[in-house]
């Protein structure tokens, strides 16, 4: 069984036991998660797809780790002007273990 799931304004197609990774939410690690917001719900050959959610559908997630990804770098130039610009960004996220998807 999959879902695909909203989180964070990214979509994810998620499975009992997959590992996401999803903008920054304020939780804290080994705390229980759930997503509400379910768009789709698949099992083989049958699915459910909500418009826009599926009714009475939730992800239930654990938090595993929380942090910094990799460093971005963003850098603009113009050519024969001297203009140069560097800068750095940092994104932060929350590392999500999916538990079971529950459809009722």
């Amino acid at each position: 069984m999959y879902a695909i799931v909203e989180a964070g304004g990214l979509q994810y197609r998620v499975a009992t036991g997959d590992v996401i990774r999803v903008p920054m939410h304020v939780a804290e690690p080994g705390a229980s998660y759930q997503i509400e917001r379910v768009l789709m719900v698949g099992d083989g050959d049958s699915s459910k797809i909500g418009r826009p959610l599926v009714e009475g559908a939730k992800v239930e997630a654990t938090v595993l780790d929380m942090g910094r990804d990799k460093k971005v770098l963003v850098f603009k130039k113009k050519r024969r002007t001297k203009y140069r610009k560097m800068r750095g960004h940092r994104q932060d996220f929350t590392d999500l273990k999916i538990g079971k998807i529950i459809v009722s």
